[in-house]
């Protein structure tokens, strides 16, 4: 079994990511005078489990180059950042949540509580770039509320 990463008892999701607890990470974002969701950011987490059933976390003939998955998260970051240029811009106030879609068995602050999904009625959506490294595959989406769909 794998070493533990070092996380405190507010912050579990490098161990959820370390065991493949998480399959889905979601940044929803919503206004705050409507309540309304108006951007729901998914980042689906694929875990290799013989990867983690081996608990071949550190550098392996397998391992792919740090410098590698670098360039794959700086190049979906740019891309997240490049968004402003499609999502239509938000009028009120927002605030977000995250919501992880953990296993059940996941050991979950006593402070959290169970959401639902955030989805958004009529949504459009675009896939983003994925990256992998040997143990995770995480692909992103955003979808939003396109105002045209409201006329």
């Amino acid at each position: 079994m794998p070493t533990p990463l070092p996380c405190n008892a507010t912050d579990p999701h490098a161990a959820w990511l370390l065991y493949g607890q998480v399959q889905k990470f979601v940044v929803a974002i919503s206004g705050v005078e409507s309540g309304e969701t108006l951007e729901r950011w998914v980042f689906n987490v694929q875990t290799d489990g013989e990867v983690v059933a081996k608990g071949e976390t550190g550098a392996s003939s397998t391992s792919k180059d740090a410098k590698d998955i670098q360039k794959e998260i700086q190049a979906i970051v740019r891309q997240i950042t490049a968004s402003v240029t499609f999502l239509p811009m938000l009028e009120e106030p927002c605030a977000f949540d995250l919501l992880v879609y953990a296993d059940k068995d996941a050991a979950v602050p006593a402070t959290w509580e169970d959401s639902d999904p955030r989805y958004i009625q009529k949504a459009s959506e675009v896939m983003l770039r994925s990256f992998t490294t040997t143990v995770h595959k995480v692909d992103a989406a955003v979808a939003y509320k396109n105002p045209d769909e409201d006329i």
